[in-house]
């Protein structure tokens, strides 16, 4: 049993872009499915495909490398708000992932979405994770 299926997701695909592998597949899960399609809008990933017609359903993620060098787009994976102890941020202090190159992934009242996006509708909310 997982206690943190979002530290989780996290370590599965960190180490599917360890192992240099295309494909990741993991466990699915709402909260997932919309992390998955944000890492999609901001290039990360190369696609995503859900599979809910079976059970469990999965969440299979095609991962992005560099067609010459064959370095992964994702290049950290951090997880910041634990079940343990959670980070809350207002939007004055919403946080900047490598001075804006990278996103942090809020969980708002409005769903989950990017720090910039947060930054632009001057809301707040849990921070989930780092990315870059």
């Amino acid at each position: 049993m997982v206690t943190d299926p979002i530290a989780d997701y996290l370590t599965r695909v960190r180490n599917a872009v360890m192992a240099n592998h295309r494909i990741v597949e993991i466990p699915s899960s709402n909260m997932k499915k919309e992390i998955t399609k944000i890492l999609f809008e901001k290039g990360y990933i190369l696609n995503y495909k859900f599979e809910d017609d079976i059970f469990p359903a999965t969440i299979k993620i095609a991962l992005k490398y560099h067609p010459v060098s064959k370095l992964s787009a994702i290049s950290k994976l951090e997880r910041v708000s634990k079940p343990g102890l959670r980070r809350y941020v207002n939007a004055e202090n919403l946080p900047r992932v490598l001075n804006g190159l990278g996103i942090a992934i809020l969980s708002t009242n409005r769903g989950l979405m990017t720090d910039k996006e947060a930054r632009t509708q001057q809301i707040g909310g849990e921070v989930l994770c780092y990315i870059s």
